[in-house]
């Protein structure tokens, strides 16, 4: 069994800043993703976007749609589609776990977050959402605005 300190020493590789405000994130989960030498090796300097993305099931498998990963100059005919659907890694239980929250319950299956983890390997968290209103949007950005003048307040003295 993995030690709690390990699963902390990772290398954010790109982050979906925007997803926390856009959604109610009800549960994660971390998944492999299947990728090409070249497209490893581009997300080793960093060159990737995950803001415009999501996953999906279809046909039993779980799948990353419009992530995207620069193409690596010195690949030249190895190289790899910038935008290309990745299949993601999950065993049967939480596939099905994932299908049944966006068939039935009508959730949204968005990444989270991609990184190396402590052993080097690429690896995704997705998170099952809900979206927001817009109206919940104004209120999270009434409710951080407000925190953040009571924390000058206390500041101030």
């Amino acid at each position: 069994m993995a030690k709690d300190d390990d699963s902390k020493n990772y290398k954010v590789i790109a982050e979906n800043r925007r997803a926390r405000f856009d959604y109610f994130i009800e549960s994660d989960l971390e998944v492999g993703i299947m990728l090409t030498g070249s497209e490893v090796k581009s997300l080793r300097t960093g060159q990737s976007n995950i803001a415009e993305s999501y996953a999906s099931v279809e046909g039993g498998e779980l799948w990353l749609i419009n992530g995207y990963i620069a193409a690596l100059a010195r690949a030249g005919v190895f190289g790899h589609e910038e935008r290309r659907r990745r299949k993601l890694l999950v065993n049967k239980r939480e596939l099905s776990r994932l299908w049944q929250a966006t068939a039935r319950e009508g959730m949204t299956l968005i990444p989270l977050v991609m990184y190396f983890n402590h052993r080097g390997i690429v690896k995704l968290k997705i998170g099952v959402a809900k979206g927001k209103k817009n109206h919940d949007k104004r209120e999270t950005s009434a409710k951080r605005d407000w925190n953040r003048q009571k924390q000058r307040l206390l500041k101030q003295g």
